[in-house]
């Protein structure tokens, strides 16, 4: 008689906020898979939901709060976990259904949550996962979280609160982990973290053996290894610190690519120390003409925050007159939003709503004419482009200045025949205020 297996219960997800929630994401569904979980793509079919929430923002949270609604409303049996775990009492009192709540990286008191609600049928025939876990994003590329945490008290964060002091991974577990990534499929490697140039400081006296070579945990001697493994390292919120020049040449040899996400978040040097922005260097300028002499093809990305509580005028045009220097190739913007528990909501003079989006549109004017300035200046050349999605009419891509999601795109002609994940030169016709368009060669 054939075995009949049983059937397996089935998790649904709802993954908020930045790519460090969606790590975690997969983080909880690989370990979910191992232990004999299904995963679910719709409501109807899950025997339990969970919802990873972003608490970063107040307009963050109330989304976080409006998925918690929706999966109850659609499925009924809904676990929290994430940044707003942190707030229990208020999902609770909004929420009263919901099975459980835990707190951000709480992987195994949300895996303990699900057993409980949806108890797993465990199968050796079913008990399968790939070496490389189980991934939110697609096959071509993954995020590498190296460590957790952070030691900065800006004034407009509360992630310190959320997800506590600095707590860097052993850069062994990173380097294997990445290589089970690279076995699997992945050809772009997004190191991510809160603070990426600070990883290591708390494990600097703890290098790990690999490959029979001793690694110091440090974010140059890291990049460097994990450049011998993927085609295509991005390092992501990297704080400008001393030695981050380091980089710089790991970036000139081809080993890490030429991209730096350094979260500025102002220029002007009073908003700045009201900020209590880490890493406030008057020679940042200098750096960044050095760093382009050493790497010319060097691409910065920013974010930026205007109408900070004491922001005046004045401190705005500094602002506007140091990104004119500094020609930053993709820049974000945000209105300043008061977060509770945010040391910067007791500041006094707070900017005008008005004032704020007035002074927004100014920035944003300003950052999409230097974009579209850069851009412009690279056509004729022959790029490397990495494929993201292949159609009958062509394909879209980016280039090596270009992260997923919040850069922009290539868009190629006579293309067809390329396959996702594909790194191909491409030669760029056009180019608009964020994007580029040419043909593989």
């Amino acid at each position: 008689m054939a075995t009949r297996l049983p059937s397996p219960p089935r998790v649904g997800m709802v993954s908020l906020g930045c790519p460090k929630n969606l790590v975690d994401s997969e983080r909880i569904l690989t370990q979910l898979r191992a232990d004999g979980y299904q995963m679910s793509a719709n409501y109807a079919g899950a025997d339990v939901v969970l919802v990873n929430t972003c608490g970063f923002l107040d307009s963050a949270k109330e989304e976080s709060l409006e998925a918690i609604g929706e999966a109850i409303a659609e499925n009924g049996r809904v676990i929290v976990t994430g940044c707003m775990g942190k707030e229990a009492d208020v999902i609770r009192a909004r929420f009263p259904q919901v099975l459980a709540v835990t707190g951000a990286h709480q992987y195994e008191q949300v895996v303990e949550a699900v057993h409980e609600a949806a108890p797993a049928n465990l199968s050796p025939y079913i008990d399968l996962i790939p070496d490389a876990g189980l991934k939110l994003t697609p096959r071509h590329y993954s995020y590498l979280k190296i460590s957790e945490g952070c030691n900065h008290r800006c004034s407009f964060c509360i992630i310190p609160s959320l997800r506590g002091d600095l707590v860097s991974r052993r850069p062994d577990a990173i380097l294997r982990e990445a290589e089970k990534l690279v076995a699997a499929g992945t050809r772009e490697l997004l190191v991510i973290s809160q603070d990426t140039s600070a990883y290591g400081i708390d494990i600097r006296k703890e290098p790990r053996i690999w490959k029979g070579q001793e690694v110091v945990p440090h974010m140059t001697d890291l990049a460097r290894e994990l450049g011998k493994i993927a085609p295509w390292v991005r390092l992501h919120y990297v704080y400008p610190y001393p030695h981050v020049d380091q980089v710089i040449p790991l970036m000139a040899e081809g080993l890490v690519l030429p991209y730096l996400d350094i979260p500025f978040q102002h220029a002007a040097p009073s908003v700045l120390k009201r900020m209590k922005r880490p890493g406030n260097d008057a020679k940042v300028l200098q750096r960044i003409h050095q760093w382009r002499d050493i790497c010319p093809d060097i691409a910065i990305r920013s974010t930026f925050v205007v109408g900070f509580p004491g922001e005046t005028e004045a401190d705005f045009e500094y602002l506007l007159d140091w990104l004119d220097e500094a020609q930053l190739d993709r820049v974000g913007a945000f209105r300043f939003e008061p977060v509770e528990g945010a040391a910067a909501n007791l500041l006094p003079d707070h900017v005008p709503e008005e004032v704020k989006e007035e002074r927004y549109q100014r920035i944003m004017a300003k950052t999409a004419a230097i974009s579209a300035a850069k851009l412009t200046a690279k056509i004729g050349r022959t790029l490397p482009v990495i494929i993201d999605e292949v159609g009958e009419e062509g394909a879209t891509g980016r280039s090596q200045a270009d992260a997923p999601e919040i850069d922009g795109q290539v868009f190629l002609r006579d293309a067809a025949h390329l396959a996702v994940g594909d790194i191909v030169p491409v030669a760029i016709e056009d180019a608009d205020e964020h994007d580029l368009y040419g043909v593989p060669l």
